[in-house]
């Protein structure tokens, strides 16, 4: 088996060149691996990428990933994403060769401990945040995750003192064989059934803890039936969060209109929970996983509270984009599962025109139509999964009033809620399907949704 901590003239293969694939290339070849780069795309698809690994020195193997590039190689680095049924994984696992990943090369070669924090809902918000408390504390500290950076890439800012914070994909805890120091599962509930089925999902989050030691830490939510049942199995020590009740232990809770934080059975206030400046039940949620998470890292109460109280969200996430003739436009992007669309659409008391659509992932819609018909003036569906949301949409209306509109797409969706708004409302771009069947991601679907906003400007 190749050493991973010695990679020096080893012949390796790099699987998918996204931010995750450029990132193992350019560390790899530092390494002085002899690196091949494995992408089913044809070059022509590939411009900004190659132009990222151009000094690499790395061989190109492109319009297929070849069974030979794998099987022949010392070992095999997938980027999220890649299914694992692919041919060329399955030869390679056949032919005994490691497989590995970005995130798991990073555990093995960070030299602190690493906070991680997975969850089917909030995830980017709590990094983010837990982020802004270390920046508060005046901590030295790094930030990965999904936010366009190669975590490999940070090594180099990286000391014994640092302290690191990432956010964990289930497709990124798929590749790993070693757990963080500090594990935080903010929710489990229903995602990606498209592409796993229900256990085998619930299966990737509990790898975020299942390889700890009995020293290290995991804060789990004591309000998520899933995310509770995970602390009878943690080999580590067991925190726990709650927006509802007492906790049984040492994390965080809401006590009265404080949140708290409890530490060896001692509770001391942070804040005011209506000092948080982040709209919804769920974003309150975010909040105490993260000051939970901020406490093992050694922030202060008075530094969380700063850091929360400055707040004011992440791109894509509830966020506030204008407000055009007494109506609010809000990008919430990042809802690619009813769950978090129900969650957006909570966070809300004025009345809403709903933009759903996008590619459904074989999830339930039936609450989704129910509250949709309580909350909403109007639904505009769009996109492969317009038939989809408009039928849950008139299933829940029966003799109920909520107009329904199905159009092409994102900045047609945008025209008709703009006809459809009266003053006072709240446009809700909260899409329950992934981009896919339109953009490459939520991202670009937000900016899509953002430009489409601007472009009705000169409306009053």
């Amino acid at each position: 088996m190749t050493d991973m901590q010695n990679l020096l003239e080893a012949r390796v293969t790099v699987v998918g060149l996204g931010i995750e694939g450029i990132d193992l290339v350019r560390f790899l070849a530092a390494e002085g691996a002899r690196v091949t780069v494995s992408d089913a795309r044809p070059a022509e698809q590939l411009t900004d990428q190659l132009a990222a690994i151009e000094r690499s020195g790395a061989r190109l193997s492109l319009g297929a990933n070849r069974v030979e590039d794998c099987a022949g190689a010392e070992a095999v680095f997938v980027s999220q994403g890649v299914p694992a049924e692919l041919p060329a994984l399955r030869a390679a696992e056949a032919a005994g060769i490691p497989i590995s990943s970005m995130l798991e090369l990073f555990l093995d070669r960070c030299p602190a401990p690493v906070a991680g924090i997975t969850g089917s809902a909030g995830k980017t918000t709590t990094t983010a945040l837990v982020g802004a408390m270390l920046e508060a504390a005046g901590a030295p500290h790094v930030v990965g995750g999904n936010i366009g950076i190669g975590l490999l890439s940070l090594l180099r800012e990286i000391t014994a003192a640092t302290k690191v914070v990432v956010e964990m994909s289930h497709t990124q805890l798929a590749r790993i064989a070693r757990s963080p120091e500090v594990a935080c599962v903010t929710n489990v509930t229903p995602n990606h059934l498209d592409r796993f089925s229900w256990e085998e999902y619930v299966d990737l989050k509990r790898r975020i803890f299942r390889f700890q030691r009995a020293e290290d830490r995991a804060v789990f939510n004591y309000d998520n039936d899933v995310s509770r049942s995970f602390m009878d199995e943690a080999p580590g020590r067991v925190y726990s969060t709650s927006r509802l009740g007492r906790i049984p232990g040492d994390g965080a809770m809401i006590e009265g209109d404080r949140i708290v934080r409890v530490t060896a059975g001692t509770t001391a206030a942070v804040m005011r929970r209506d000092e948080i400046t982040l709209r919804g039940d769920h974003n309150v949620e975010n909040v105490l996983s993260a000051v939970a998470v901020a406490g093992l890292l050694g922030v202060s109460e008075e530094a969380t509270a700063r850091a929360v109280r400055a707040f004011t969200g992440v791109a894509h996430r509830l966020e506030p984009i204008a407000t055009i003739g007494g109506v609010q436009y809000v990008n919430d992007s990042i809802a690619t599962a009813p769950e978090r669309t129900l969650a957006g659409m909570r966070s809300f008391a004025e009345p809403l025109v709903l933009l759903l659509g996008g590619r459904d992932k074989n999830l339930p819609a039936r609450a989704l139509g129910e509250e949709a018909v309580r909350r909403c003036r109007a639904v505009i569906t769009f996109g492969e999964a317009s038939d989809l949301y408009a039928t849950a949409i008139r299933e829940a209306a029966g003799s109920a009033r909520v107009t329904l509109r199905q159009v092409a797409d994102v900045p047609s969706a945008v025209q008709a809620a703009a006809e459809l708004a009266h003053t006072g409302d709240v446009v809700l771009f909260s899409p329950a399907g992934t981009s896919f069947d339109a953009y490459r991601n939520f991202e670009a679907r937000g900016r899509a949704f953002r430009d489409a906003v601007r472009s009705l400007g000169g409306r009053r």
